[in-house]
C-alpha cells in the first residue's frame, strides 16, 4: 500500500525506507538495551551479516517487484516461503519434513505454476522473477535465524536496512526531491513495515521451527491484495485467484495437519 502511494523510482523508495527503517530499529535497540544494543550492532559476527545480506537482497527485490507485477502475484508467491524454508532447513539443519508438508508444497507449487503459466516476457515476468528471488532470500534468512538463535538478529535487521540504502544511492534518481507528505509516508513505511514488523518477525523466528515461523507470516497473503483492492481497486486476475486458492489451501492444510499431529 505504501509503495502504491509513492510516485518514485524503486531505488529512491528503497533508500528512504531503509534509512527510516534502520534508524527506527537502532533507536528501539538503544531504548530497550542501552549501550548493549550499540555493541551488538558493532559486533554482529558472520551469522549476523549473513542474515543482513539475505534481508538486503529481499528488500532490494520487493519494491520493484510490486511496481512491475500485481500485488496479488507477489503475495501468493511469497506464501510459498514456508515450503522453501522447510526444504532449506531439511538440507542444512536436517530438520525432517513431514509427508503432509511435502504434499502441501507440491500443491502450492501448482498454484504458482498457474499464476506464471500465462506470463509473457516483459515487466510482469521480471516482477515475478524478483518475487521468487525475494522468497528464496527470506526463506534462507528464516532458517539462518533458526540456526543461530543465540545471536542478536535484530541488529542484523537494522544493518540490512542501512545496506539497502547504501546500495540504492548510485541508482536512485529522486532522493533529493522527496519532501512533505511523501517523506511522512516513507517514514511510516520504514516504521510499520520494517522496524516494527520485521523486528517482531526476526525475534519470533528464533523461538519457532523454520516452517512454522514462515507459515504464520503467510497471513499477509490475503491481506496484501485486500488492502490494495480496497484503496486502489486493483482486482486480482482469475489466474491469481485460482493459484492463490491452491497456495493458501496448501498452507492452511499443513497448519491443521501439524496441529492434529501434535495433539
Amino acid at each position: 500500500m505504501f509503495t502504491r502511494l509513492l510516485d518514485f523510482d524503486s531505488w529512491t523508495i528503497l533508500f528512504w525506507r531503509g534509512l527510516f527503517g534502520g534508524g527506527f530499529i537502532a533507536v528501539m535497540m538503544v531504548l530497550t538495551q542501552g549501550r548493549t544494543g550499540l555493541r551488538d550492532l558493532a559486533n554482529m559476527g558472520g551469522s549476523g551479516w549473513l542474515v543482513a545480506s539475505l534481508l538486503t537482497v529481499a528488500m532490494v527485490c520487493f519494491i520493484p517487484a510490486l511496481q512491475l507485477t500485481s500485488v496479488s502475484n507477489v503475495a501468493i508467491i511469497i506464501a510459498t516461503q514456508p515450503f522453501v524454508a522447510a526444504t532449506i532447513a531439511w538440507i542444512w539443519l536436517q530438520e525432517a519434513s513431514r509427508w503432509q508438508t511435502l504434499l502441501a508444497s507440491s500443491l502450492a507449487m501448482c498454484g504458482v505454476a498457474i499464476i506464471v503459466g500465462d506470463v509473457r516476457a516483459g515487466p510482469d515476468m521480471l516482477g515475478i522473477a524478483l518475487t521468487c528471488l525475494m522468497t528464496l532470500s527470506l526463506a534462507a534468512m528464516t532458517v539462518t535465524v533458526r540456526r543461530y538463535k543465540n545471536a542478536s538478529m535484530v541488529t542484523a535487521a537494522a544493518a540490512s536496512n542501512i545496506l539497502g540504502s547504501i546500495v540504492s544511492i548510485p541508482f536512485a534518481q529522486g532522493i533529493e526531491s522527496v519532501a512533505g507528505v511523501d517523506l511522512v509516508i516513507l517514514a511510516m513505511f520504514g516504521f510499520f513495515q520494517v522496524a516494527l514488523g520485521l523486528t517482531l518477525f526476526v525475534l519470533g523466528s528464533r523461538l519457532l521451527p523454520s516452517g512454522q515461523a514462515s507459515l504464520i507470516a503467510t497471513i499477509e497473503t490475503p491481506l496484501m491484495p485486500f488492502w490494495i483492492w480496497l484503496a486502489f481497486q486493483e482486482t486480482p486476475a482469475p489466474r491469481a485467484l485460482i493459484g492463490g486458492a491452491l497456495v493458501m489451501g496448501a498452507v492452511v492444510a499443513d497448519i491443521i495437519s501439524d496441529k492434529h499431529e501434535k495433539k
